[in-house]
């Protein structure tokens, strides 16, 4: 089955070397020999940056025009083919910033000519460096080209002022609104390598680190701390992975000797964190439908050390809970595509151009799309015969891929013997109150928490005491004809926002 399209992508970074390259990239070194081998310090570091920023740009600007972002740009930037990563970051999310400005100064200025139309990208990161960068000499044929056309792209900038009735940059900057994103480091010890606290000995002799009071293995370093060639990092240790994000698989508490699912695993850090809690005994299937994520995956498992974690580059849907080979799975996770509503801020969605733009009547298609396929998704991973455990979880924040997936499927889920469950019950932050029972589930929000997660979990009535009583849950759902009736013929649109309560009181309001 062909999974709707998502932005979700915090799971899967694209392979940038395999991408195609812009001809200012291809021609960088051989630029560089042209001009002599001068390029000293600042110069040099500033032409690959940018090249490497173009790159990446190319890669983020294709990705969002088809509304299927290979990756965050974090992910992309961070890659091991990206050398100068922090100038080429800042680069990157700077000329993202200034994007719809730089579009519009280089229309009204129409000074491009068919070869650099090929290289907008690289042209868009130059200009950034004309008309708001540092004072960093230009140097490479690009460069040159644009700097002989700087008059007239100062004028288009000063024009659109004047058309936008702003005085300065920042003020045009302001008219889109931009959330302030900072929130700690999160890092997850990964206990088949390092003991939480030989890594928090070693994080302490150069950050400010303190443990989680609700994950034991998860360490808090301040917010914008770059950890990623650090040696933890870099040889499995540790795992830069979200406080949301970290309680998925903790919410499924695998025994060690279990036989788990997980059903959409790429890129993999839930995955380990499954096999780290079942200290790589027992055996986890990790499905994964597409090829390129599998490559990410088994990166991932090979880095960590997990070894009871067989690779599967299957679709959940097309396994077979009939089948033998799967008569002893014991739970679940089940993390589906979604909306990545939830992360959007600290994956910084909202620097590109459709979020600027707004495209909500695509989003809500799309909500409906991925909605579907959730509901399937779990309703497929009810029916396998020795299930004890399901997790179901979303990095959204919207009811209709979170408590409406849970609310449709419940009826279901008990015909098999399954009842929602409480993980977490000291977790303050529950679900939406549109259903009895919701307060079993699991959210965090954005403003609070950093990001927008969704937690579900349903376990056999005889298989777990921690349940959360839902006696008059079908009676509510499904025993009042005339409600249901009438609920049927009123058409609801989804509403979307970072505020739980706002969605919950839209959601009365439809009633």
């Amino acid at each position: 089955m062909q999974r709707p399209k998502t932005k979700r992508s915090n799971f899967f970074p694209l392979e940038l070397a395999k991408t195609p390259k812009p001809l200012g990239m291809k021609k960088a070194k051989k630029s560089v020999e042209e001009n002599g081998g001068k390029f000293r310090g600042a110069e040099r570091s500033a032409y690959f940056a940018r090249r490497e920023a173009a790159k990446v740009l190319r890669v983020v600007l294709e990705g969002d025009a088809k509304r299927r972002a290979p990756a965050s740009i974090k992910s992309l930037i961070y890659q091991p083919s990206v050398r100068n990563k922090k100038a080429t970051f800042a680069l990157l999310c700077e000329t993202l910033k200034h994007l719809p400005i730089i579009m519009d100064v280089l229309e009204a200025a129409s000074i491009l000519n068919t070869k650099w139309k090929r290289q907008r990208e690289l042209v868009y990161i130059i200009v950034y460096d004309i008309l708001f960068g540092q004072a960093v000499p230009l140097v490479g044929d690009a460069e040159k080209y644009l700097m002989r056309h700087e008059d007239a792209l100062r004028s288009a900038l000063k024009q659109l002022l004047s058309q936008r009735n702003v005085k300065t940059v920042k003020q045009l900057i302001a008219l889109q609104e931009v959330p302030d994103v900072s929130v700690p480091r999160y890092v997850r010890v990964n206990t088949l390598k390092l003991d939480v606290d030989s890594a928090l000995f070693e994080l302490q002799k150069n950050y400010s680190v303190q443990k989680d009071n609700l994950l034991p293995e998860l360490l808090i370093l301040p917010p914008g701390t770059d950890l990623h060639d650090h040696p933890l990092v870099k040889n499995g240790s540790i795992f830069m992975q979200g406080k949301a994000s970290s309680m998925a698989a903790p919410a499924l508490s695998p025994q060690p000797g279990w036989e788990v699912i997980d059903a959409c695993a790429a890129p993999g850090n839930k995955t380990i964190h499954l096999a780290a809690l079942m200290m790589s005994r027992g055996k986890i299937i990790a499905c994964e439908l597409k090829k390129e994520r599998v490559k990410r995956l088994k990166d991932t498992i090979n880095l960590s050390g997990a070894s009871n974690i067989q690779v599967l580059n299957e679709d959940f849907l097309n396994i077979n809970p009939k089948d033998p080979s799967y008569s002893k799975v014991n739970a679940i996770l089940l993390d589906p595509s979604c909306s990545g509503s939830g992360t959007a801020a600290s994956r910084l969605d909202h620097l590109l151009p459709s979020k600027t733009a707004g495209q909500q009547d695509t989003d809500m298609e799309r909500l409906n799309k991925l909605a579907t396929f959730q509901r399937k998704a779990l309703q497929h991973a009810l029916l396998f015969p020795a299930l004890e455990r399901i997790v179901y979880s979303t990095c959204s924040i919207n009811q209709i891929e979170n408590e409406d997936v849970i609310k449709s499927v419940i009826p279901i889920a008990e015909s098999h013997g399954f009842h929602l469950a409480k993980p977490f019950p000291e977790w303050q932050c529950r679900g939406l109150p549109v259903f009895e029972g919701s307060e079993c589930l699991i959210r965090t929000d954005p403003a609070k928490h950093g990001e927008g997660f969704f937690i579900a979990l349903f376990a056999r009535k005889d298989a777990i005491s921690s349940e959360c009583s839902n006696k008059n849950k079908t009676t509510i759902l499904h025993g009042t004809p005339g409600i249901k009736d009438a609920q049927r013929k009123k058409k609801r649109i989804p509403f979307i926002s970072t505020n739980p309560f706002k969605m919950w009181l839209y959601d009365q309001l439809m009633l």
